[in-house]
């Protein structure tokens, strides 16, 4: 299970990595792991204003549809257009190609209640 030392991490499982004054948004390895085989991804819209733990979107996957929450608040600037077509990435590259929206946040102060890797890995043991 990879969960990369230079992300972010919330309780729901998404993960966020910091890039200048952006923010990129996924899931991580474990939520699509856990998800099973993903077959629809939801996002926003670029421009719509996010809050932090609140809905942005959704995963359906063969077993069920899982909501997706923001690590962080908001205003969306990139959304990733290639998982309507494959959203199989989301199984096979979580990290790199299933990245899900950019953000330009309105309060990176939140970025310090996020987990580093060692305290979302300790989260994932104990589930």
């Amino acid at each position: 299970m990879s969960i990369p030392k230079d992300l972010r991490y919330s309780e729901e499982h998404e993960w966020a990595k910091v890039e200048g004054e952006k923010i990129r948004i996924g899931i991580t390895d474990f939520a699509q792991s856990e998800l099973g085989d993903i077959v629809f991804v939801e996002l926003p819209e670029i421009g719509d204003e996010l809050t932090v733990n609140e809905p942005f979107g959704s995963v359906e996957s063969v077993k069920t549809v899982s909501e997706l929450y923001a690590p962080i608040s908001g205003k969306v600037v990139e959304i990733n257009e290639d998982l309507n077509d494959n959203p199989e990435n989301v199984n096979e590259s979580p990290y790199e190609k299933a990245w899900m929206i950019v953000i330009e946040p309105s309060n990176s102060s939140e970025l310090d209640n996020l987990m580093n890797a060692e305290q979302y890995e300790e989260m994932i043991k104990e589930d």
